[in-house]
C-alpha cells in the first residue's frame, strides 16, 4: 500500500505527471522556467500572458464604419477548374440542385461545350421532374364525364346507356375512383351506417369493405332480376326467396364471411355494376319495366336504378367521412332524378304510415279520398340546381295532388332532402322552410325520413 504522500508525489494538481516527473505543476516550453520571457512570482520579468483569450469585440460595437457592398467588387462565384469526368459524376447533384454555387456555376459553364454531358443533364432533369410530383396523383372525379361527353359528341354510341340508368353508372364510377387508392389501413376504416327505423334513428357499425359489401349484395338484387349470377346464391339464407330485403341479405353475407371482408370486395362489386349497366343497355328501353322485388315491397327497374345509384352515392358519403376525404354530390340531372323518385314514393309511404299508425288522416278528411279524385296536397319545393316543385297527395296514394286544396308548403335544398331520405338527418334537425298545417308538415318530413334504410 502506498499512502497520500506517494501517491502524489511527481504530480501535477490536476493529477497528471509533468514531463520531469517532477511535481512542481509549472508548464515548461516558452514561458517557462528558465524562459527568458517567463515573468516570476518576484516580478523579475514580464507578466505571463492569459491562458483563455478574451472575447473579440464586435465590428458594429467598435464604432469602426462598415464597408460600403459597392467596394467589395463582383461577387459573382468562379467557376472551379474541374475535369470532365469530374463535371460528369456531378450532373446528379446538379439536377437535384444540391450542388454548391461554384459547382453549378462549373457544371453549367461545361454544359454549353459538351453535347453529350448536356443531354445526360436533360435526361436527369426530366427524371427529377418525375419523381417530384407537383400535382396530386387523384384523378378529377368528372374526369370520366368529360372524356365519355367529349367522345360521344364526335361519334354517338352504337349502344347507349338508358338515361334512368346513367346515374348509377356515374354514382358507382365516383365511387370506384375512390376507391382505387385505399391502403390497407382506408379499407378497414371504421363507417357508421344510419338510417330510420319506426322514427327512431338506427345505426350498424362496419368498416369501408363492409360498406362495398352491402353495395354489393343489394345491387345482386337486380342482377338477379335481370338473370345475372347472384353475388350471393352460394350464401346461405339470403338468396332465398321471401320477406328477405337489403338488410337481411346483407348480415348473411357479413355472417358468412370468415374474416371481416377486406379490398378483395372491390373486384366483384366492380365487375357487377358493369355487368348491369351492360345488360340494362343491351335491353334497352324494353326492360324499364321489369320488376325488381326487395322482399316486402317491389319497384320497377328503371326506378331501381335510380334507388341503387342514390344509396350508392350514400354510402360513398360514408366512406368519403370516414378517411376525411371530400366528396361532390351527384350532377344536377341525376340529382333531380333521385328527388323526383323520392317524391313519387311518397303518398305510398305515408298510407303505410297511417296502417302501422304512425300517422293519422287530417281533421277535415277523415276518410281516404277516391282514387283520381284531388285531395289535400302539401307543396314539396326544392331548392338549388338539381330543384323543382311536387304537389304530393295526403289522404291517398292514388289521389291526385292539387294545388287547389293545398294546405302546406315546405321548402328544403335540394342534398338536405336526400340527406333526410337517407338518414343521416333527423326530420327535427333538417332545414327545412315551413308554412301551413303543421300535423302534415311533420307527417310528410316523417315519411321522407322513412325512406331509408340500411
Amino acid at each position: 500500500m502506498s499512502g497520500p504522500g506517494a501517491a502524489d508525489e511527481g504530480r501535477a494538481p490536476d493529477g497528471h505527471g509533468t514531463a520531469d516527473g517532477g511535481g512542481s505543476g509549472v508548464p515548461r516550453g516558452p514561458g517557462g522556467p528558465g524562459d527568458a520571457g517567463y515573468g516570476g512570482a518576484d516580478g523579475s520579468g514580464p507578466a505571463p500572458a492569459p491562458r483563455i483569450p478574451t472575447p473579440r469585440t464586435s465590428v458594429e460595437d467598435s464604432g469602426v464604419p462598415l464597408p460600403d457592398l459597392a467596394d467589395l467588387g463582383d461577387l459573382a462565384p468562379v467557376p472551379l477548374d474541374l475535369s470532365h469526368d469530374v463535371l460528369k459524376s456531378l450532373l446528379g447533384a446538379w439536377a437535384l440542385a444540391a450542388c454548391s454555387v461554384a459547382e453549378t456555376a462549373a457544371v453549367e459553364e461545361h454544359l454549353g461545350g459538351c453535347g453529350a454531358c448536356a443531354d445526360e443533364a436533360r435526361r436527369l432533369r426530366e427524371a427529377v421532374g418525375l419523381l417530384h410530383q407537383p400535382e396530386s396523383l387523384d384523378l378529377d372525379p368528372g374526369l370520366r364525364t368529360r372524356v365519355l361527353e367529349s367522345c360521344l359528341n364526335r361519334r354517338p354510341p352504337r349502344i347507349p346507356v338508358p338515361d334512368w340508368a346513367a346515374p348509377y353508372d356515374a354514382e358507382t364510377a365516383r365511387l370506384d375512383a375512390l376507391l382505387q387508392d385505399f391502403g390497407d389501413a382506408e379499407w378497414h376504416a371504421p363507417v357508421r351506417l344510419r338510417w330510420f327505423e319506426r322514427d327512431t334513428q338506427t345505426s350498424r357499425r362496419t368498416t369501408v369493405a363492409g360498406v362495398i359489401a352491402h353495395l354489393l349484395s343489394v345491387d345482386g338484387l337486380i342482377a338477379a332480376a335481370l338473370g345475372l349470377e347472384d353475388p350471393l346464391a352460394g350464401v346461405a339464407g339470403a338468396a332465398e326467396p321471401g320477406p328477405t330485403g337489403p338488410a337481411g341479405r346483407t348480415e348473411a353475407f357479413w355472417r358468412a364471411s370468415h374474416f371481416p371482408p377486406t379490398r378483395s370486395v372491390r373486384g366483384p362489386w366492380r365487375e357487377q355494376s358493369h355487368s348491369l349497366v351492360r345488360t340494362v343497355s343491351f335491353t334497352g328501353s324494353h326492360a324499364g319495366g321489369l320488376e325488381v322485388s326487395y322482399g316486402d315491397f317491389a319497384l320497377p327497374l328503371h326506378d331501381a336504378m335510380l334507388d341503387r345509384a342514390f344509396e350508392c352515392w350514400v354510402h360513398a358519403v360514408d366512406i368519403a367521412e370516414a378517411v376525411d376525404y371530400p366528396y361532390k354530390p351527384p350532377a344536377p340531372r341525376h340529382l333531380h332524378r333521385m328527388i323526383t323518385l323520392a317524391a313519387r314514393l311518397l303518398p305510398t309511404v305515408l298510407a303505410e304510415r297511417r296502417r302501422a299508425g304512425l300517422s293519422a288522416p287530417g281533421h277535415r278528411t277523415p276518410h281516404l279520398v277516391p282514387a283520381g279524385a284531388p285531395g289535400r296536397s302539401l307543396r314539396l319545393e326544392i331548392e338549388g340546381a338539381a330543384g323543382g316543385e311536387w304537389l304530393i297527395p295526403l289522404d291517398s296514394p292514388a289521389a291526385v295532388g292539387s294545388a287547389e286544396f293545398e294546405v302546406a308548403h315546405v321548402a328544403l335544398d335540394g342534398v338536405e332532402f336526400c340527406h333526410l331520405a337517407a338518414g343521416h338527418v333527423s326530420p327535427e334537425d333538417a332545414a327545412v322552410g315551413q308554412n301551413g298545417d303543421r300535423q302534415a308538415i311533420r307527417d310528410v318530413l316523417f315519411a321522407v325520413a322513412s325512406l331509408s334504410r340500411m
